[in-house]
């Protein structure tokens, strides 16, 4: 008997799913991967094997990742001090050679490997592969040494392996027309890949539920936002602090053409799949 309902439920959530699958079959999602479920190994290999799965699924899908924790340990190997202004990296011209080497080497190729653990295609990139993301110093007060803003997006690269079926997996870090290199935050660089690749969703992943009515209380999550009335919600202290940044990314998304975004808990195990896959969703939706 209890094998028939465990056959039951099993057959339903798979029923349930093909709207989904349907809706986005061929459309592009691009992924930003970055917090807890980026350092927890049971996170990760649940990031990784969602990955795989909405690609065999036929959803085209682009993994853009940052690497904070990883940054701040080889910093704190070589012995400089890792300083942050405004939530944004301090970034002098030693720190710019790590982040390189940890985000285009190190972590990306461990994510590719990852994937391919699960059975997936992936290619690694960076945003200096194919001049895929052009960038200018970023002027700002106080000065933030080699940090980036993004002024051109060549998705060339991107398309190309998505059109041969790989997972594209991006580490965020740019150069301008001299070759200088520089450190670009990943939220920004997803929304303006999302944005370029005309995606259906752009999801960033997080170490909270989503945009909080009551910061401190999980149950006042707001499941869906239009993005004009994200001003208001600024003025009232609801967005406020870390979620500025990050909510601003999701609005410029949406503004430049992707149908939704989403900030979701990449703590809970498949949330993705969630995200994509249900009605309800997980986190909080900007539309």
């Amino acid at each position: 008997m209890n094998n028939e309902i465990s056959n039951e439920i099993r057959s339903q959530v798979l029923i349930d799913a093909l709207p989904y699958i349907q809706r986005y079959n061929d459309k592009i999602v691009v992924i930003k991967y970055g917090g807890n479920a980026m350092t927890n190994e049971e996170l990760k290999n649940a990031v990784m094997s969602d990955i795989v799965l909405l690609n065999l699924v036929g959803l085209k899908t682009v993994l853009v990742h940052g690497g904070g924790p990883e940054i701040n340990e080889m910093l704190w190997r070589v012995g400089i001090e890792s300083k942050f202004i405004n939530g944004l990296r301090y970034t002098d011209e030693a720190t710019v050679d790590i982040v390189k080497m940890v985000l285009a080497g190190k972590v990306n190729k461990e994510l590719v490997s990852h994937l391919s653990l699960h059975g997936g295609k992936a290619l690694g990139l960076c945003g200096i592969d194919g001049n895929m993301l052009m960038c200018e110093k970023l002027e700002s007060e106080p000065d933030l040494g080699f940090v980036g803003e993004i002024k051109e997006v060549n998705t060339t690269p991107i398309t190309d392996a998505l059109e041969r079926g790989y997972i594209p997996v991006i580490a965020t870090v740019a150069c301008d027309e001299k070759g200088q290199t520089y450190n670009v935050n990943a939220d920004t660089a997803a929304a303006r890949i999302a944005a370029e690749l005309r995606a259906e969703n752009l999801i960033l992943m997080t170490d909270i539920a989503g945009l909080l009515k009551d910061k401190d209380d999980t149950q006042t999550l707001i499941p869906k936002v239009q993005v004009s009335e994200v001003p208001f919600m600024k003025r009232q202290g609801i967005i406020s602090g870390g979620m500025i940044p990050k909510i601003d990314c999701c609005v410029e998304a949406v503004r430049r053409g992707v149908k939704k975004t989403c900030i979701i808990d990449g703590r809970v195990p498949h949330s993705i799949l969630i995200e994509l896959m249900s009605s309800q969703g997980i986190g909080t939706q900007f539309v």
